[in-house]
């Protein structure tokens, strides 16, 4: 049985132009191991958001946060560390928030996903009672996330775009 890591989120990605904010819940071990959120091969993140945006898969960290930031999304996690087991959330242990205002003063960011049912229980609970904002929930990216096609995950996160490209696209929806 693996044992409990203690693990450090990443610095947001950011610029002053960003007006949606993704969450994921902390850097899986493969995440960790190229620094950068959703770095895990087989993670559907990236390939989302560039069909999303009609572009092509970025290979390299450089052109995924460039990608990211072109189209006005800035990134992070609600946690700013954790113990956990490899990268299973229902691990999770001492969760300590990401201080999300400080970063809600970088940019006009007027909306806000949680990548996964765990990162948005988590920012409901730790992350919007200090910064006001409600978050809506998305579908985990996550190879372990079998459920979902990449087709739905697509569907899913099509009020990312919206919200990256306007200044009011709220759905509302929920999805687990």
């Amino acid at each position: 049985m693996m044992e409990s890591k203690h693990v450090q989120s990443f610095d947001p990605i950011i610029d002053a132009q960003c007006r949606v904010l993704v969450l994921g819940t902390i850097p899986s071990p493969k995440s960790r191991d190229v620094q950068l959120n959703y770095g895990n091969p087989r993670n559907r993140f990236w390939p989302v958001i560039a069909r999303l945006f009609e572009e092509p898969l970025p290979a390299s960290n450089e052109e995924k946060i460039a990608l990211a930031l072109r189209h006005h999304i800035a990134l992070w996690d609600v946690l700013e560390c954790c113990d956990i087991v490899g990268a299973r959330d229902a691990s999770i242990a001492h969760p300590i928030p990401n201080n999300i205002s400080s970063v809600l003063k970088q940019a006009p960011i007027h909306t806000i996903f949680c990548t996964g049912s765990t990162a948005a229980r988590l920012y409901k609970k730790l992350c919007e009672p200090a910064c006001g904002i409600s978050a809506t929930a998305l579908p985990s990216t996550s190879p372990a996330n079998a459920r979902w096609s990449f087709e739905q995950l697509v569907e899913a996160y099509k009020p990312v775009r919206c919200a990256a490209q306007s200044t009011s696209c709220l759905t509302g929806e929920t999805y687990e």
